[in-house]
Parts: C-alpha cells; sequence; structure tokens
C-alpha cells in the first residue's frame, strides 16, 4: 500500500487536506469520491518499495501470455467478463500484473469497454493488442481473438529469446575480451616493460611494436581519466545520435546491409510484420489502420517507411499487393503471397503461413550465425593476446640473439 497526500471539498463544502493508504491514485480519488468528497489534488506521498520505483516487478511476456490464454478459456467457457477478470485478478502472482487487472475490473465494472481499459496501460498492452481486442469486440469473437493474440505474443517472445540466446556467448567473449586487454595494458605491459629495460640497460633500442605497446601502456596508467572520459563520450554520444530521427535511419540502414545480421534483420521485420498484419485482418481491423499498426511495430525505421508507404497507396486506390511489389525490402514472395490472399479472400490464412515459413528461416540463420560468431570471437581473443605475446617475446629473443 502507498500513502497519498489529497486536497478536496467536503460534504459541508469546506476545504480540506489530509492522507490516505491506496494501491493507486485511481483507488483513492474512487474512495474519496464515495465519502462524498470533491477531490482537486491527489499526491503520492511515500509508496511501497516492493510494488515501485525500482523494486516494481514488471508484468513479463510470460505473465501477458499466461493471463490472454487463461481469460481466452474462461470467456470460451462462457464465463462473464468481469467474473473472469476477478478470478484472474484473485490468481495473479505477480504484484503488477495483480495491480494492473485490478484496474481493468474497475474501468469495466463502470462501464468501459475492455479494449478501452486495456489502452490506459500501454507498456503491459501494446497497440497491437489494444486494437485486436477493440475488433474482437466490434465482431463479438472476443475469445478467438485472445487466443490469436497469445499466440502472436508467444511467437514473439520466442524470437526474441533465440536472438538474446545467440548473442549472449559472443557478447561474454567481448566483455572478457576488452577487459583482458585493459587489464593487461594497465597491469601487466607496465611490469614486463621495466623488466625489459632493465635487461636490456639504459640505452636499449625495443622493436616498434613494443615500444607502441609500452607508449599505449603508459598513456592509459598516467592519462586514465582521460581515456575514461573519451570512452563514456563515445558511448554516450552514440547512444544520443542514435535517438534521433537521422541517427536511427543511419543505424538501421547498416545494419539492412551487414553480410549477415541484414539477412537476418530482414527475415525477422517480414515474419513479425506478416504474423502481425494477418492478426489483425483477421480480427476485422481495416486494412489500412493495420498497416499503421504494424509499421509501428517492426523495430525498424526503413521498414515502417517502407509500409507506411504502402498504406498511403491502398488509401488511394491500391491493393496491397500492389503496393509492395516494387519494394526493395521486402522479398518478392510477400506481394505474390498478399495477391493470392486478395484473389481468394484467406489474406490472413495466407500471411500465417508466409509467417511461418520465415520464423523457420530465422531460427535457422540464428543457429548459422551462432556457429560463426563463436570461432570468429575466439580468433579476435586469440589476436588480442598473441599481439601482446609478440611485443613481449621480440625483445627477448633479440637479446637472446645478442648474449650468444
Amino acid at each position: 500500500m502507498s500513502i497519498f497526500s489529497y486536497q478536496a471539498v467536503n460534504p459541508e463544502g469546506n476545504h480540506v487536506k489530509g492522507t490516505v493508504e491506496g494501491v493507486n491514485r485511481d483507488e483513492v480519488i474512487e474512495s474519496l469520491t464515495k465519502q462524498g468528497m470533491k477531490p482537486s489534488e491527489v499526491k503520492l506521498v511515500t509508496g511501497d518499495k516492493k510494488a515501485s520505483g525500482l523494486f516494481k516487478k514488471r508484468v513479463s511476456i510470460t505473465d501477458l501470455v499466461l493471463f490472454t490464454r487463461q481469460l481466452s478459456t474462461m470467456v470460451s467457457a462462457g464465463v462473464p467478463l468481469m467474473r473472469a477478470l476477478t478470478t484472474l485478478q484473485t490468481q495473479a502472482e505477480n504484484p503488477s500484473l495483480k495491480e494492473v487487472i485490478g484496474s481493468l475490473v474497475k474501468d469495466v465494472q463502470g462501464g468501459s469497454q475492455l479494449a478501452d481499459a486495456l489502452e490506459k496501460h500501454p507498456k503491459v498492452f501494446s497497440e497491437i493488442y489494444v486494437n485486436m481486442v477493440r475488433a474482437g469486440e466490434a465482431a463479438g469473437i472476443v475469445d478467438d481473438i485472445l487466443k490469436r493474440l497469445a499466440t502472436q505474443v508467444e511467437k514473439s517472445a520466442s524470437m526474441r529469446k533465440k536472438i538474446k540466446g545467440a548473442m549472449t556467448y559472443p557478447g561474454v567473449l567481448l566483455s572478457l575480451t576488452v577487459v583482458a586487454f585493459f587489464g593487461l595494458m594497465i597491469f601487466v605491459v607496465p611490469q614486463i616493460g621495466t623488466t625489459l629495460k632493465g635487461l636490456g640497460g639504459p640505452g636499449a633500442q625495443l622493436p616498434p611494436l613494443t615500444q607502441g605497446m609500452l607508449d599505449m601502456s603508459d598513456f592509459m596508467v598516467k592519462q586514465w581519466y582521460l581515456v575514461l572520459a573519451i570512452l563514456l563520450s563515445i558511448i554516450f554520444g552514440l547512444r544520443a545520435y542514435l535517438k534521433t530521427d537521422s541517427g536511427r535511419h543511419v543505424f538501421h540502414r547498416l545494419i539492412l546491409k551487414a553480410p549477415i545480421a541484414g539477412m537476418i534483420t530482414t527475415k525477422i521485420a517480414v515474419a513479425s510484420f506478416t504474423r502481425t498484419f494477418s492478426a489483425l485482418i483477421g480480427a476485422g481491423v481495416s486494412v489500412v489502420e493495420a498497416l499503421k499498426v504494424t509499421a509501428g511495430s517492426l523495430g525498424n525505421v526503413l521498414f515502417k517507411e517502407e509500409i507506411e508507404k504502402a498504406a498511403n497507396q491502398v488509401v488511394n486506390g491500391k491493393q496491397l499487393s500492389q503496393a509492395l511489389e516494387g519494394s526493395t525490402l521486402f522479398p518478392a514472395i510477400v506481394p505474390q503471397m498478399l495477391a493470392v490472399g486478395e484473389e481468394t479472400g484467406q489474406t490472413d490464412i495466407v500471411l500465417v503461413k508466409v509467417a511461418e515459413f520465415y520464423e523457420e528461416e530465422v531460427d535457422t540463420a540464428i543457429a548459422s550465425m551462432s556457429s560463426l560468431l563463436e570461432p570468429i570471437m575466439i580468433v579476435i581473443m586469440g589476436a588480442a593476446v598473441g599481439l601482446i605475446a609478440a611485443a613481449v617475446m621480440g625483445p627477448i629473443a633479440s637479446m637472446s640473439q645478442n648474449v650468444n
């Protein structure tokens, strides 16, 4: 529970102040209103650390899938929506999800549509989720839509998990390489340099590679704060640039042109587009609205612009298959399959097949990328260690020859 301060007008018309406990601001306002007060200001004073701030447990994809599946099952079985939501609130183990469902219960109980209640929680329910539920409510097929949504969320989560898993090992190796390099340059190389100079005497000339590495190490040790400032400036500068429109364009274009990453990114975008668009069309959402919603969910600016351009052409009377026919981003199979779907009136079913095909392609590509990245990272680590070893062994070998 959290503590809220409030200012309100009581039933007698007097202005009053005070504090009250509540789960959230909406609950406090509702409680004060039931007491006959008219709250003018409600502010959070102290919150429960377990339920707010940095300690608040987020609603995970697994929680969302489970909630969607259970709600779909209960609605399909004829359980009234209010009763289903109340039951799910009681069973929810995640405090954040329990709070969200509690808010849904109050909104639906107050006469709101389920989609409108979901829309108030954009961090939990995406725009696609809300639009599909809204279309399902309009068509009276909420249970079927929820089943589609659960499948959609599961597929997206599965793809993210595979990508994350494929990048974990190379990421760990790269981090270890960077840490090992700086560790050697700061702590080990200076000691080796002192030893080599002591063995060679005051006038000894070290090989260029060794001297260059010693100079770099000396700079890092003496000017560590400058090195740290440069690294932080590069990191924060890149992050700030990538948040701009031009930065996103450049970054996403580079990714699409990269040999392996470009191919995988394209397949992921096509799989996501076809499955999401299929789900929205199957739910009864108009083509133009489905395109606008889907465009913002692909995570790539270039694909988003391509889809928005196609949506404008559809508004002007073109078929979607014709609008995507000359696309440089979407493979030729997408407009061809769209044309088949438009001719047969089964666009959603046809696109599901395309999505399944590209999801399998993504799985294969990610497996290939993982098997390729691992030896590359090992070679990079070996090259870094070998460079330092060569810088150390070169002068030692030279001094051995001089002794002989």
